[in-house]
């Protein structure tokens, strides 16, 4: 007795997330239907123009202007910033630099080097207790 194995497949919204794109900015034929593990490795691949185009000018999803910027995305909530937003748009802001984007920048500055001391600690502990 064989055992068939199905395509694993994915949501869009999910797909489109592993490829760090907005999902509103893909073409219909892409939100509409399931995206296989095998097509999804495809796009990662080789990218279609309408991905590297969608990667280069955005519209990006928050967790990719989040990057961008070098804040967290509940730092751009706290700064108001809810919608996805394109590369000029994230250039402009880095120009402007506004208030509450030097002071999210900061914050998170202070989460990592947090974060980093933490990590040396415990490696430091670990080496001790080895």
């Amino acid at each position: 007795m064989t055992q068939h194995h199905s395509a694993q497949t994915m949501k869009p919204a999910t797909a489109a997330k592993k490829l760090g794109v907005y999902l509103d900015a893909t073409p219909a034929d892409f939100r509409e239907g399931a995206v296989s593990r095998a097509e999804l490795n495809a796009l990662q691949a080789d990218p279609p123009e309408w991905l590297r185009e969608l990667r280069r000018t955005g519209p990006h999803p928050r967790p990719v202007v989040a990057a961008k910027l070098g804040v967290s995305i509940a730092g751009l909530a706290r700064g108001g910033i809810s919608e996805a937003l394109t590369t000029d748009q994230i250039e402009a802001l880095k120009q402007e630099e506004p208030e509450w984007l030097r002071k999210e920048r900061a914050t998170q500055a202070e989460v990592r080097k947090e974060s980093a001391r933490i990590k040396q600690q415990a490696e430091r502990a670990a080496r001790q207790d080895g």
